[in-house]
């Protein structure tokens, strides 16, 4: 059977190409065109992620400049997940937390060419932007991203105070005065009694929202996950944030460095340098509203009989394209070797969870 992904041809300039690589922490983009389908787009051009510059392989955001948009986003993100032997962690998982009730970023596998010579497999993610509400008919509100592990809800960072309560936080859309929000959130956070806690962070949180990601994040085992790989986004109508996830490829049973990671890694609570979570789990009605949900996911969506199909499907539409891709194709004894690896990983997981359950009350 013959697997179709669609093919991106990228167009740069030679000055501009050499700008681009000269240096890999600039973030100011470079002008390109891009053809998609018969169609071309002007567009802008940067490196993206921060350790993932380093790599043969690099990952790129786009602007789309003229038309001003792209099947319906101003933004998208090609993620080379150079780390990930099988390339579609990341789509898995953002297609998990879809399944399971969490706000998640579109994903889908692309061919990238650059100046006639093929790069490869990309992730074509969607940004988390004005567009990504629009889509989903979501009221309009600021969207912070969480830049570095900072964003963990807390005053402090590895027992030292931080310069501002900001920090680790990057403001996608919205205004200067959206900040005092956050502000006031991380401040209630820190200050209000525990007594208090559950009342003051449900004026603040859409809950169930937050324990879904909490859930998710925990059976994917994001470990950066929790500090770090999310979006925040202030609902406007509802005047409650949720957090989105973001970059989930060292996940179900990978490191960053595409290792082994034990599955037993990441507690059932989640890590306590979220101070959100670590809250949380502090206040007996969330800790059963957080039960709950778990205990339903993993009978239900954090299984192999429910994730064999998607698995399989992502395999074996790569792997054709796999077979060709210069950065890859030396590799795929591994990629072959992913489906089994991830799905073992699913069982010891969830047996792990349950049995953490003996000592959650």
């Amino acid at each position: 059977m013959s697997h179709l992904i669609p093919s991106y041809a990228l167009i740069l300039k030679e000055k501009d190409l050499k700008e681009l690589r000269g240096d890999l922490w600039n973030d100011d983009p470079v002008p390109a065109s891009l053809q998609v389908e018969g169609t071309t787009y002007d567009v802008d051009i940067a490196y993206r992620g921060s350790y993932t510059r380093k790599f043969r392989k690099r990952s790129y955001r786009i602007e789309f400049i003229d038309p001003k948009t792209f099947s319906g986003a101003r933004e998208i993100h090609l993620n080379a997940e150079y780390k990930d032997p099988s390339l579609f962690r990341s789509k898995l998982s953002f297609d998990f937390f879809n399944d399971i009730g969490v706000l998640s970023p579109e994903s889908q596998h692309v061919n990238l060419t650059r100046n006639g010579s093929l790069k490869g497999v990309y992730l074509q993610l969607e940004s988390v932007d004005e567009f990504f509400l629009q889509k989903r008919g979501l009221p309009s509100g600021p969207i912070y991203y969480a830049a570095n592990n900072d964003a963990n809800f807390s005053l402090m960072r590895d027992e030292k105070m931080k310069e501002t309560l900001l920090s680790g936080y990057q403001r996608a859309i919205g205004e200067p005065s959206d900040d005092e929000l956050l502000l006031e959130l991380i401040n209630k956070i820190n200050t209000v009694p525990l007594a208090d806690f559950p009342h003051e962070i449900s004026q603040s949180f859409n809950i169930d929202r937050l324990l879904r990601w909490l859930a998710g994040a925990v059976c994917t085992m994001n470990n950066d996950g929790f500090t770090h790989n999310y979006a925040l986004y202030r609902n406007s109508g509802t005047g409650l944030f949720e957090i989105i996830p973001w970059d989930y490829d060292a996940t179900w049973g990978r490191k960053v460095d595409g290792g082994i990671m034990p599955y037993d890694y990441v507690p059932l609570e989640g890590k306590k340098s979220n101070h959100l979570c670590y809250l949380l789990m502090r206040v007996p009605e969330f800790r059963k509203f957080y039960r709950d949900i778990l205990e339903e996911i993993l009978e239900t969506k954090f299984t192999v009989d429910y994730m064999e199909s998607n698995v399989v499907s992502l395999h074996e539409a790569l792997r054709p394209h796999i077979l060709l891709d210069p950065y890859k194709k030396s590799k795929i004894d591994a990629f072959d070797s992913e489906p089994e690896l991830i799905f073992q990983f699913i069982r010891d997981r969830n047996s792990f969870l349950k049995e953490q359950f003996v000592n959650f009350n």
